[in-house]
C-alpha cells in the first residue's frame, strides 16, 4: 500500500505530470521506494479513480497530452491517516543474506567473495553519493520542518549504508581466510 502513498507525498510537494513523478522517483525517492513507470501511471489512474489526487485543468486536449496531478483534500486526508498507522517493523528481505546462508550448505566459492566485493563497492559508491546529497543540503541552511523530515531520510539511508559496508567489510575478511584459495 505504500506506492501510492509515496505519489501523493510526491505531489503535495510539487503537483506533476507523470513524467515529472518518474522522474523525481529516479532521483529521489526511488533510493529508498522503487517504482517503474508503468506502476506510477497505473497507480495515478486508481488515485484519480477514487478522488485522491485530479488532474489539473488545461488549455491543452487531455488525448496525447500531458496532464500535471495535483493532491485534493481526500488524497491529504488519506496520508495523514497513513502516516499516523501504526506497523510492525519488516524483516530484512535480501537475496545477498540468502545466498551467503546457501554458502554453509554448498560451500563459498572465489565467485562469491567476489560478488560480496562487488556489493560492498556499490554500497561504499551510494554511501559517497548520499554523502554528497548532505553535503549539498546543509550548504543551504534551511531548517524548515520538510527539510528536516528530509535529512532524517537522507541520515537513514547514510546509516544504512554504512553498515552495509562495514557488515561486508567482515564478511569477505571472515570467509576469506577461512579459505584455502588465494585471495582475490
Amino acid at each position: 500500500m505504500s506506492l501510492p502513498h509515496a505519489i501523493l507525498t510526491a505531489l503535495l510537494e510539487k503537483p506533476s505530470s507523470g513524467l515529472e513523478l518518474t522522474r523525481r522517483f529516479d532521483r529521489s525517492i526511488g533510493y529508498f521506494w522503487s517504482a517503474t513507470h508503468q506502476q506510477i501511471y497505473r497507480e495515478l489512474g486508481k488515485l484519480e479513480k477514487a478522488g485522491l489526487i485530479r488532474a489539473l485543468p488545461t488549455d491543452v486536449p487531455a488525448r496525447g497530452g500531458r496532464k500535471e496531478y495535483e493532491v485534493l483534500a481526500a488524497g491529504r486526508g488519506e496520508l495523514e491517516r497513513w502516516v499516523a498507522e501504526t506497523e510492525e517493523p519488516r524483516a530484512l528481505r535480501d537475496p545477498l543474506m540468502l545466498r551467503l546462508r546457501a554458502t554453509g550448505v554448498v560451500g563459498v566459492g572465489p565467485d562469491f567473495v567476489a560478488e560480496l566485493r562487488r556489493h560492498r563497492e556499490l554500497h561504499a559508491a551510494r554511501l559517497a553519493e548520499y554523502r554528497e546529497f548532505q553535503r549539498r543540503d546543509t550548504a543551504r541552511d534551511r531548517g524548515t520542518e520538510r527539510d528536516r523530515a528530509q535529512g532524517l531520510v537522507l541520515q537513514g539511508g547514510i546509516d544504512l549504508e554504512l553498515f552495509w559496508v562495514d557488515w561486508l567489510d567482515k564478511a569477505i575478511d571472515e570467509l576469506d581466510r577461512d579459505t584455502d584459495r588465494p585471495r582475490t
